[in-house]
């Protein structure tokens, strides 16, 4: 039996959301954590360019379209699994590398927040490709200046 105080601030869940399997898991992980209690999910969508694309112009311009959709779609999905005001949850997309910017999110709450308990919630990759070369839960494992959950 623990006889600590638990933490008092709210708790702000960061979850990397690209509308995977896995990624759905880890935003009804992250519902589930919040239950009970003070705080808000934001669901980030990392969009990434890969820096080996060669495009042009109009290709780039082809790609953020493609995102802008995405986003949408994105966030409607997260809206119909979350429910819930706005208030609750919010939705951001970034661009740049995926560990990166959910690490950036994380920062920027906590920077936001001093009292607030962050945590970063993401879905295991299924990939076996993954397995070989890394995946962007190993990365965070290794590099997340907050807790980290990793949903199967």
């Amino acid at each position: 039996m623990s006889t600590t105080t638990p933490p008092t601030g709210d708790l702000h869940v960061v979850v990397g959301y690209d509308g995977s399997p896995p990624a759905s898991r880890a935003l009804d992980a992250a519902a589930n954590l919040l239950r009970g209690r003070t705080g808000r999910i934001e669901v980030v969508y990392v969009a990434h360019i890969s820096s080996t694309a060669m495009l042009s112009a109009y290709a780039l311009a082809e790609i953020e379209s493609g995102f802008d959709q995405i986003e949408q779609e994105l966030r409607t999905a997260a809206q119909e699994r979350l429910g819930g005001g706005e208030e609750e949850w919010g939705f951001q997309r970034r661009q740049g590398m995926i560990v990166d910017q959910l690490i950036a999110a994380a920062n920027d709450i906590r920077d936001a927040h001093a009292d607030a308990n962050v945590v970063i919630v993401i879905g295991s990759s299924s990939q076996a490709m993954h397995r070989m070369v890394g995946s962007v839960a190993v990365s965070l494992a290794r590099h997340s200046p907050v807790p980290l959950v990793i949903v199967p």
